[in-house]
């Protein structure tokens, strides 16, 4: 006879710890359930044998799910549609049945809503159809006692409902979980960390050969269009709901576009460039319409995009980096043949710095850490230390609070419009120059965690920062420390992994060679350890091939000879790169290889005056002569009429300072009457300087455009503007024609040759062939009348 209750002695506590977490765990939830939705190799089965439930999972080899026992017990195998043949009195009704690594446990008395709860809790099924209702008893069972009364009191029902909620909710955000993992898997980000480079791949980036192999027009710019190498950046665009982001930056941004009043993200001008950013190429935007120059609204789309990328970048750096420290504290001595021999724990560089971003002027820095406060989530942002500092140095303030925020925007806009009424200088100087102009910064931004507390701590130690943000001056100034003293370094540029110089343009007009010289200092071998875990370095920085690696980014108004070059020359990411260009047909001969095609409005129509402009070609073989050819047209066909002439007025203007020095030798050598207002001239000498031009003490008054640039002089008494070199910003065109308002023979005189062809076309929008350089005349002259351009004579001579 079998012993009813002996499935209860055989198996003891075990048998009844088990009962009761089922009981318990019907109102929390189960930190094991975790582990059958993570390994999707655990699958489970629910078999029902009448009123008993039973579940068995498919590892277990040795017993069938179709007939199930207690070993060593009286209980005789059970059929699935058997019947109760297996017991009798209270092993006879709702009876669960557990086989789990070839043990069987049994239970009385256990309800369907516990098999229920049983099963969710093991892989999250349903209860299978053949399960009777509460409270109804089959035919076979009708003599035994009720058991399931207690199962359908109201508590015990909310309960359950509780526990189902509680697990649809856990499943869920296990789903959510789990596709995160494998966004991050397939992010940007990690395949092109990971992926290694071929020795064919690091010879022909060595040699930069590439080609420039696509096109695609671009957003919300019908006359320009991108051009890169590699594939097409539209066939890498992620469409995921992040759009490659962190889940916490993506939703972050999105509350920050919608309050900000926009509707349509997924088109929007930041969320595309993000995507191109995303694509870890090289960049180079130089249509960009900068803040100062009525592009309030461009500017800062792409000034969001490029921030999101860089919090991206380091957010995922970090947590890639936290996430194998706990591996490495958790099983140390496992762990570390791992990390002798696999690639998985490979997650640092030489320094921890990623992220530089280069900019002109304080000014600016503040605009793009007003905005990376902004968009840091506020989970990551908890305190931001030293900000009345930063401040204090680089504006009027900035501050975490939003309020605030809005406060100090207004407060700078109040400022800038006050200084507007008070000075006579254009809109753009007051908007690029009106605060703090300052161009010797360096502050270093660290995104610090610290137990539950979050914290973007400002002017952090270089070698701890997450980013750094600097002018090329202090940074130059910070290398030229380091050649001098030996104790002094700048190795925390050597892991720089995302480069972004923003205003480019405005960098120009400072001194471009600094630019030069940072970059080629980046991804350079360090001279220290500095407390890094060499065991963890990626294998590329090891090969010395970071600077394959490394996504630089050039954004700015207008391209110059020396961004292209830069471009060019030290950006050789393997990724490759993306280049932004208007419609046309200009041939950048500086670089035979590559076509930038462009079509611009031109700046000729701004010239408000009625001046006959002539444009005078020098002929020149190469671009390595044109300084020499262009000074010496100068001085045999344009100086001899200016010292034979008895007319004084003549302003000689120049685009660049070397160009300065050479004019300015040359006319001392002359004995010319002649004063200057250069970019390093003092206050009280440009003051004397253009009291005797008026007045005509002085015949020549030489000009360059950075001066023009800091200071927007308008200049009095002019005759007779000889332009000796086209200026780089086409604004500065017309603004200095326009200063032969009030003279009686008004000239204006360009020299150019067909390597000028590119400030040329901005200018004045000449019509150009293929060959050479698509300029053929000698001279052409212009007049303007009623804001059209009218070709006078194409033989006209001065």
């Amino acid at each position: 006879m079998a012993d009813p209750n002996r499935h209860s002695s055989m198996y003891g506590s075990e048998a009844m710890n088990l009962r009761t977490q089922i009981d318990d765990d019907e109102d929390e939830d189960v930190a094991g359930a975790e582990e059958s939705i993570d390994n999707p190799q655990a699958r489970f089965e629910g078999h029902v044998i009448e009123d008993r439930a039973v579940v068995v999972m498919n590892g277990v080899q040795d017993v069938h799910h179709n007939h199930l026992y207690v070993p060593g017990s009286d209980f005789a195998p059970v059929a699935a549609g058997g019947g109760g043949g297996g017991g009798s009195g209270a092993g006879g009704v709702d009876q669960l049945t557990l086989s789990f690594q070839g043990e069987v446990y049994v239970f009385d008395a256990v309800s369907p809503e516990k098999v229920q709860a049983v099963l969710l809790l093991l892989g999250g099924y349903e209860v299978p159809t053949g399960i009777p209702a509460p409270g109804m008893v089959p035919p076979n069972q009708s003599g035994l006692p009720d058991f399931t009364g207690r199962s359908s009191q109201p508590q015990r029902a909310a309960s359950l409902s509780r526990f189902r909620e509680k697990r649809k909710e856990r499943c869920f955000d296990k789903k959510i979980r789990y596709t995160v993992r494998k966004e991050v898997a397939l992010s940007s980000f990690t395949i092109h960390l990971g992926h290694k480079l071929s020795k064919e791949e690091v010879d022909n980036l060595t040699r930069r050969k590439w080609k420039y192999d696509w096109e695609t027009p671009a957003f919300d710019m019908p006359s320009c269009r991108w051009m890169g190498t590699g594939e097409s950046f539209t066939k890498d665009a992620n469409t995921s709901s992040s759009y490659g982001l962190k889940q916490k930056l993506c939703k972050h941004w999105l509350e920050s576009y919608k309050t900000s009043g926009g509707d349509d993200f997924h088109s929007s001008k930041q969320r595309l460039f993000f995507s191109l950013c995303n694509s870890y190429r090289d960049i180079l935007h130089c249509n960009k319409k900068p803040f100062y120059l009525k592009g309030q609204e461009e500017d800062s789309c792409i000034m969001d995009a490029y921030i999101m990328h860089a919090l991206n970048h380091i957010f995922r750096t970090r947590d890639l980096v936290t996430k194998n420290d706990a591996k490495v504290a958790k099983h140390q001595e496992t762990v570390k043949e791992e990390i002798l021999t696999g690639e998985s724990f490979l997650d640092h560089g030489f320094t921890r710095p990623k992220v530089l971003i280069i900019l002109p002027l304080a000014s600016t820095a503040l605009r793009v850490v007003k905005r990376l406060i902004q968009l840091t989530p506020s989970s990551s942002k908890v305190n931001v230390e030293h900000i009345d500092r930063f401040a204090d140095e680089f504006g009027a303030g900035v501050v975490e609070d939003d309020k605030e925020q809005n406060e100090l925007s207004q407060k700078v806009q109040d400022y800038e419009n006050s200084k507007a009424q008070k000075s006579s200088k254009p809109s753009d100087f007051q908007a690029l120059f009106g605060a703090n102009n300052n161009d010797h910064f360096m502050i270093g931004i660290k995104f610090t965690r610290w137990h539950s507390w979050r914290t973007i701590k400002l002017y952090g130690d270089f070698y701890s920062s997450d980013m750094i943000i600097a002018s090329p001056l202090g940074l130059i100034t910070k290398i030229g420390e380091a050649e001098v003293e030996k104790e002094k370094d700048v190795d925390y540029l050597s892991s720089i992994e995302v480069l972004v110089i923003d205003h480019a343009d405005v960098i120009s007009m400072q001194n471009w060679s600094h630019v030069n010289s940072v970059v080629e200092q980046l991804n350079r071998l360090p001279s220290k350890q500095h407390g890094t875990d060499i065991m963890r370095i990626r294998q590329w920085y090891l090969d010395g091939h970071a600077r394959f690696y490394r996504q630089t980014i050039i954004l700015g108004s207008y391209l110059t000879p020396d961004i292209n070059a830069l471009f060019n020359h030290h950006c050789v990411n393997y990724k490759g790169k993306h280049r932004g260009g208007c419609q046309g047909s200009l041939l950048l001969n500086y670089t035979p290889w590559m076509k930038l095609v462009c079509e611009y409005k031109g700046a000729l129509a701004k010239v408000l005056l009625q001046v006959r402009q002539i444009y005078e070609r020098f002929d020149v073989d190469s671009i390595v002569d044109s300084d020499d050819a262009r000074f010496e047209y100068f001085t045999e066909k344009v100086f001899p009429k200016i010292k034979d002439s008895i007319q004084g007025g003549i302003m000689l203007f120049v685009s660049s300072y070397f160009e300065y020095v050479r004019i300015r030798n040359f006319l001392k050598s002359q004995n010319a009457s002649f004063c200057l207002l250069g970019e390093y001239t003092k206050q009280s000498d440009i003051s004397r300087a253009r009291v005797w031009f008026f007045e005509g003490n002085r015949k020549i008054m030489l000009y360059t455009e950075r001066a023009h640039f800091y200071h927007r002089y308008k200049i009095r008494g002019i005759q007779n503007l000889i332009i000796y070199s086209l200026p780089e910003r086409k604004e500065f065109y017309p603004e200095i024609v326009n200063m032969l308002e009030g003279s009686h023979n008004m000239t204006c005189t360009a020299l150019f040759s067909r390597f000028d062809q590119f400030r040329a076309g901005e200018d004045s929008r000449k019509p150009a062939s293929k060959k050479d350089g698509g300029i053929r005349e000698e001279c052409f002259c212009f007049l303007l009348e009623a804001s059209s351009i009218l070709p006078a004579s194409k033989s006209l001579s001065v």
